[in-house]
């Protein structure tokens, strides 16, 4: 403490009055040990349980902007989450500018430890790879949630020290450029000693089967949205990357998991579907899950202990209306609240009934980030595109005989079904909205199986009456994207240009 002090008062005179924190650190100086790296790599992990990232609470820049759910309150908070699935998002939403903010926190958080980790004197040497690969891989997920947010985003990969730097990368950069980014990261990720899946003891962290799903992911989107002269080619590469992930599996067949089990608090450690997920600690006031019990509605008990005033997690009747007869995921994913002040379906697929939640709705629950009925029908998606009709269906009909529903050839001889979804194509995405409904897909999945023009169709088409106050005629082409936060577009409109129709 004395010899910082002489340090401080040995300096220039317009010095004399900067005050120091001694017990602060600089990030320059702080890397020194596998320990120190580990703890940096945490802290990326822990960003995304936020809302304003990825985690439980995500929803408002997923599933409420598609055909799924989405509030009903166009009042509150000067009806700014309303604008999501209204379709009237503006450039001064504050929401989405802290979404904005937060997933750079977390890239800015990984780029600290990819600068700084040379540094180091690794006491294990394959730690250095295996942290590295986790905060390559942490940043490419966050990138491909922007890109397909924003569209073209800054693409910022070293730690930025300088205002110089700053101002430098406030410059968007073209999707195909940040993609080509992702899948470097992701790559040098698949050479890295990480388990090859999730095993007691690394529950919620990442593995071989979660980034080559990641990277499948990443073509399969590719493919159909970025980059038509090379389809083929990035559908193959999906197609290598997902059949990796599904190999990797520890069970023999799907439907020797059971669907609700997935969803099964007591057994989230065990269940061998999951390939990543956000962990959360049951009864704990800051780690714990809240899903449960935000999602129940007035006069419920399915979800949670905790006593519910309001309407739930609100359920669009467009989504209650997909499911077919006798699906036995309906009854388990949602309800109909007889509560007078709600009268309308909440969800329930999320519960912590138990007694170490309690009566203040403190949950288990994990928030599932990828599993394998996911990477099944991705497989589907991916063969059907090629030409492999028969591999697609087969992959279809795993998903559909573990949920107790009729294979696809024989749902096809029923009139309703084949009207609905004429092409293999759309009974794919009927698949994906049934089976990962309420999990964050479904924007993600519509933006990847429709064009500019085909989405605006998809949703005009639809009843209004099936919406609520949501006015499905505001959706148009604009609407693929956010508009780029004011805030960012106002520190240079010519390197950071408005996305068009806003």
């Amino acid at each position: 403490m004395c010899l910082a002090a002489i340090l401080v008062l040995g300096s220039c005179k317009k010095d004399f009055l900067t005050q120091y924190d001694p017990d602060a650190i600089a990030v320059t100086n702080y890397f020194r040990t596998d320990n120190d790296v580990l703890l940096a790599v945490n802290g990326c992990y822990a960003l995304l349980r936020s809302g304003n990232t990825i985690g439980e609470g995500s929803d408002l820049w997923t599933d409420q902007r598609s055909d799924d759910t989405g509030t009903n309150d166009n009042q509150s908070n000067a009806g700014e989450p309303f604008q999501f699935n209204n379709y009237s998002l503006i450039p001064t939403n504050s929401y989405m500018y802290t979404h904005w903010l937060q997933m750079y926190a977390v890239i800015a958080n990984c780029n600290v430890v990819l600068s700084n980790i040379d540094k180091v004197a690794f006491a294990v040497p394959a730690n250095k790879q295996l942290y590295k690969a986790e905060a390559e891989t942490i940043r490419a997920l966050i990138y491909f949630h922007l890109v397909r947010e924003w569209g073209d985003v800054p693409l910022v990969t070293t730690q930025l020290t300088t205002t110089a730097q700053i101002t430098a990368s406030t410059a968007r950069t073209p999707q195909a450029t940040v993609y080509n980014q992702i899948v470097a990261d992701l790559k040098d990720a698949l050479n890295s000693p990480l388990p090859t899946t999730q095993a007691t003891g690394t529950i919620g962290r990442l593995s071989l089967a979660a980034v080559n799903t990641l990277l499948g992911q990443v073509y399969l989107t590719m493919a159909t949205t970025v980059d038509p002269a090379n389809q083929t080619a990035n559908l193959n590469n999906a197609l290598t990357y997902l059949t990796a992930a599904y190999n990797s599996k520890t069970f023999a067949s799907l439907s020797s998991i059971s669907y609700t089990s997935v969803f099964d608090v007591t057994q989230k450690d065990l269940c061998p579907e999951l390939i990543w997920q956000i962990v959360n600690k049951q009864g704990d006031p800051v780690y714990s899950s809240g899903i449960a019990a935000s999602f129940q509605a007035k006069g419920e008990t399915i979800d949670s202990q905790k006593p519910s005033s309001g309407v739930g997690y609100n359920v669009t009747h467009d989504l209650v209306n997909e499911y077919e007869a006798n699906d036995p995921r309906a009854a388990f994913n949602f309800k109909f609240a007889n509560d007078p002040t709600v009268k309308d379906y909440f969800v329930t697929k999320f519960r912590d009934v138990s007694s170490s939640a309690g009566v203040n709705g403190y949950g288990g629950n994990d928030w599932i980030l990828m599993r394998y009925a996911d990477v099944i029908l991705m497989l589907a998606e991916v063969n059907n595109y090629l030409g492999n009709t028969g591999t697609a269906i087969s992959y279809v009909d795993m998903v559909r005989t573990r949920a107790g529903m009729p294979t696809y050839a024989v749902s096809m001889t029923n009139s309703a079904y084949a009207t609905a979804y004429p092409t293999l194509k759309l009974a794919i995405l009927h698949e994906r909205r049934v089976e990962l409904a309420f999990e964050h897909h479904r924007w993600f999945d519509l933006l990847r199986t429709f064009n500019n023009t085909e989405l605006v169709a998809y949703f005009h088409a639809k009843s209004q009456a099936n919406f609520g106050f949501a006015q499905l005629a505001n959706f148009g082409t604009k609407d693929r994207y956010f508009p780029i936060p004011f805030n960012e577009t106002k520190l240079n409109p010519q390197t950071m240009y408005q996305n068009p129709g806003y």
